[in-house]
């Protein structure tokens, strides 16, 4: 190699790259560019929303037009149809298949799930695939290799909130610390004070979620949900949705529902799992859209296009393969104890509207209740589901006057409303009718017993009235209370106790309806909720972030007694932890009301001992506060004794630390008050 001029230094030869003769290149595309390659273009690019339905009949033209009616009356269900295809052959009959495009790729998913072996007839059963899944198919390996097994993880023991001795409850307390992020604490219920368990820090985005039974708590993230569970509350799943803002558990915590924002998707999941089982395009997030679990978890139905869709979820399919549909259909409710629906049906022109219960899965109507001059119907089940409630807006008169032969008009004259109560346990279900002529405010059933209230009137002036229920009897009133200023029932879960609640101006009363005496009332400026919690001992009333000032929340006894008030900055929620229903039999239970005095000793020489701990602790706590003063005190008199020199320098050898040290600077001066005045009356 040359030198440049004036450089000494030797360089090596410059390398040879090219190839030795006979060289193979064995480096396939794939490895050189696989980035590069996975993007190319293939086929199915583009056809998300397009589906392949095959085992279609095969019919000649003149079948044909029947053939597509049915086939786009199924798959019309799943979402808006663009265009439909089916192949035919020189004699133009159908090829047993066909193509289907769908306005988004969420229909086309939502018709795979739902219509794939959809069974035509007894001879065709369809099978749905996604175009876009073809590629997928055509890239199996020919050798079947058997799947790895997963690592065996150890549960955590989700039940262990049911094992406090006590059976003190749980709760959490959600608040805003700073903006953005969301605290959640967990706390025992004990007295006098409660016990901290956990504090998380930016816990959640928005707020967080019980599951019916307290096994897990929901929090909301910009990726989707997360349950927690156990003694930690460690993450149990996580499910991609994301912007969801709200969430549904069904009764036996099998089923999680997500929610998205107006237009998307509502994906029910598997919680164990965390598989999608199901999703559905909402509809702008209206009640007809919403899911409704049957009480078992063996159904969930939905209302579309005055259709009740009700899905087994052992494979998530229409019940017997259709809805069931019902000309004006408005709203409808499970029964919380039974396989039961109750639906209402508007009224029409010389047709009454109806209120009739179903049983699931046969679909037998068990009870119809026709009902005239109806303008709406609100379905109310007991929590026991003894008894249904239907509060029923009627309109009491109506006028026709005719202003010429073709037109008239229909003026009507003052509402009044019915209460339709069905007696679900007795032979036939009977119905009953209170009709009560005054502005319903609020109605409530006791979730433990057999009666429920109303509110009813004006609400600065309104009566509450309770009614009895009594098998095979119409329902009774056994009390009215007058002229009171609520708008709201909270029955305590075990009933008997009931708060009347005025949440403009936050006041309470507290009743108990044995005897309907007035125990307690009490006021919480600007409260917005009320909490019983699951025992039915405490309740809490809550401030949030709606207002500026005073925000926290106030802890009751189930008589109106104030036992704490927190004043917590930027409170957003109170939530109590749920418990499961018990599992001890109706006769255990009546057992062990029975002997309940029996316990009444060891209950109170167990409050007094926690009431004496207590009070050691707060003595001990005393203790320290003040040796904690005095040693600060001597700390600070040490120092005023050691500065005494320099004060004496700075004020010309004057001691003035007291008045008896510099007599001649005092000055004597007598003040007389007047004490009492007394005057007698001398005759």
């Amino acid at each position: 190699m040359a030198k440049k001029k004036g450089e000494d230094h030797d360089y090596d030869e410059e390398p040879n790259f090219d190839d030795p003769e006979g060289f193979v290149d064995d480096a396939s595309d794939e490895e050189l560019l696989g980035d590069f390659l996975r993007q190319k273009p293939c086929e199915s690019d583009g056809v998300e929303s397009v589906i392949v339905v095959d085992n279609i009949p095969v019919v000649e033209a003149g079948k044909f037009p029947k053939l597509k009616g049915i086939m786009e009356k199924i798959f019309k269900n799943a979402g808006t149809i663009v265009n439909v295809h089916y192949p035919k052959d020189e004699e133009d009959k159908t090829k047993g298949y066909a193509f289907i495009e769908y306005k988004n790729s969420e229909s086309a998913e939502e018709a795979v799930k739902s219509l794939n072996n959809y069974r035509l007839d007894k001879n065709y059963t369809l099978l749905v695939n996604r175009f876009s899944d073809f590629q997928k198919y055509s890239d199996i390996p020919k050798e079947w290799s058997p799947p790895h097994p997963q690592p065996y993880k150890v549960q955590n023991d989700l039940y262990n909130f049911l094992l406090e001795q006590d059976a003190q409850d749980q709760f959490c307390v959600v608040s805003e610390t700073v903006p953005g992020s969301v605290q959640v604490q967990f706390c025992q219920n004990t007295q006098p004070e409660p016990t901290e368990l956990l504090k998380r820090d930016r816990f959640t985005d928005t707020y967080v979620k019980w599951s019916p039974k307290g096994t897990y708590i929901v929090t909301f993230h910009k990726q989707g949900v997360v349950i927690w569970g156990g003694s930690n509350f460690v993450k149990v799943n996580k499910f991609p949705h994301s912007n969801a803002q709200f969430v549904d558990i069904s009764p036996c915590e099998q089923y999680l529902v997500t929610y998205g924002p107006n237009g998307q998707k509502i994906v029910i999941w598997d919680i164990r799992t965390g598989a999608e089982k199901r999703s559905f395009i909402s509809d702008g997030m209206s009640n007809a859209s919403m899911l409704r679990w049957s009480h078992d978890d063996r159904y969930v139905a939905r209302l579309v296009d005055s259709q009740i869709q009700i899905y087994d979820t052992t494979t998530f399919f229409l019940l017997d393969m259709k809805s069931i549909k019902v000309e004006g259909i408005r709203n409808f409710s499970w029964s919380p104890t039974d396989n039961i629906i109750a639906y209402w049906v508007a009224e029409e022109v010389d047709v009454p509207a109806k209120v009739t219960l179903m049983a699931i899965p046969k679909k037998t109507e068990l009870r119809t209740k026709n009902l005239f001059n109806v303008a709406d119907c609100k379905i109310h089940w007991q929590k026991s589901g003894d008894y249904l409630c239907v509060k029923v807006d009627r309109f009491s008169k109506s006028k026709k006057e005719k202003k010429d032969k073709k037109d008239s008009d229909v003026k009507f004259l003052g509402m009044f409303y019915n209460f339709e109560i069905f007696h679900m346990r007795v032979k036939d279900i009977p119905v009953d009718s209170v009709e009560v002529k005054e502005t319903i405010l609020a109605f409530a059933w006791e979730p433990v017993g057999s009666k429920f209230s109303i509110i009813h009137g004006e609400p600065s002036s309104a009566n509450v009235s309770f009614y009895e229920m009594n098998k095979g009897q119409e329902p009774a009133l056994v009390k009215k209370l007058e002229k009171k200023v609520c708008g709201h029932l909270f029955w305590s879960p075990r009933g008997q106790f009931i708060v009347l609640a005025n949440l403009q101006m936050g006041a309470f009363e507290f009743i108990d309806t044995n005897d309907f005496s007035i125990m307690k009332t009490g006021d919480h400026y600007r409260a917005s909720e009320v909490e019983w919690d699951p025992t039915g001992r405490y309740v809490v009333t809550g401030t949030s972030g709606k207002a500026k000032e005073d925000q926290g929340y106030y802890m009751w006894s189930f008589q109106g007694r104030i036992l704490k008030r927190v004043n917590l900055k930027n409170f957003m929620l109170f939530l109590w932890r749920p418990r499961p229903p018990t599992l001890l039999s109706e006769a255990k239970q009546k057992e062990i009301r029975k002997n309940l005095k029996k316990y009444y000793s060891q209950f109170e020489s167990k409050d007094r001992l926690r009431m004496t701990r207590a009070s050691k602790e707060l003595i001990e706590k005393r203790a320290k506060l003040r040796e904690q003063f005095t040693e600060y005190r001597s700390k600070r008199v040490k120092e005023w004794e050691d500065q005494k020199y320099r004060r004496m320098q700075l004020r010309n050898n004057i001691d003035t630390d007291t008045l008896e040290a510099d007599p001649d600077n005092v000055e004597e001066e007598i003040v007389e008050i007047l004490v009492r005045e007394d005057t007698t009356i001398i005759e």
